[in-house]
């Protein structure tokens, strides 16, 4: 009988271990990759301080849900606030189509970044991005129709580790003034008060509805930028 109940129990233990072990596995390669992540946007913000100020730095959107914004959203807003007012950019691009609500993310953004003190004539929204490659990518053609040249991506780290390689595989010109954490947490952030109807789109259809997941992840990519297509042509 005892042999029995210790055959369960380790039959019990064994069990956890399988579980416990890939868990473990998960939470280090997290860990590492945050770090990695974290000490790459440290590096390329030093970079980009030192040639600022830029003509205007692009930040990409993220969904509002119509009653209050995502820390997501929240962080890049007030990092483009940040560098506003420390004079590292003269103008802010904010990029984002309504794309899984139908509320328009630059849109939306602009009007929290009024609310902080940003002057409206610095603002400039770019609303037909669907993909973070698309905010890249069409916010640097409203910057070059605007006569700006010197311009800077301005996200959080886990974002621009992954815009840069779409960057470099199209030699897109653009610099990098990253969300840094440790300076983000010095930071009282509330949040203003807005009217979300501004930016609401009538007859809105989710992305999820109008795409595939396959060609959601193949705009993410970059591929459905039609003047990409038609270089590769």
């Amino acid at each position: 009988m005892k042999s029995t109940k210790h055959t369960t129990k380790k039959k019990k233990v064994s069990r956890l271990k399988i579980i416990i072990s890939p868990l473990i596995a998960f939470l280090l390669v997290s860990i590492l990759l945050h770090s990695c992540a974290v000490n790459k946007a440290n590096k390329e913000y030093t970079k980009g301080v030192k040639k600022a100020p830029f003509e205007a730095i692009i930040v990409p959107g993220f969904p509002f849900e119509g009653e209050e914004w995502h820390d997501v959203m929240k962080m890049r807003v007030y990092w483009s606030n940040y560098l506003y007012k420390k004079g590292y950019t003269k103008n802010i691009i904010y990029s984002g189509s309504a794309v899984y609500t139908p509320y328009v993310e630059a849109e939306i953004m602009r009007l929290y970044a009024l609310e902080l003190g940003i002057p409206e004539e610095n603002i400039y929204t770019e609303t037909k991005a669907e993909h973070s490659s698309e905010n890249v990518y069409y916010s640097l053609q409203m910057a070059d129709s605007l006569g700006y040249k010197k311009v800077a991506l301005a996200t959080d780290p886990y974002q621009m580790a992954l815009l840069k390689l779409f960057i470099n595989r199209h030699d897109l010109e653009i610099d990098y003034l990253p969300v840094i954490i440790d300076t983000l947490k010095t930071m009282e952030r509330s949040t203003p008060e807005i009217d979300p109807s501004l930016a609401k789109r009538d007859n809105f259809q989710s992305i999820k509805e109008r795409e595939s997941f396959w060609k959601r992840l193949s705009g993410t990519l970059g591929n459905n930028i039609e003047e990409l297509k038609q270089d590769k042509n």
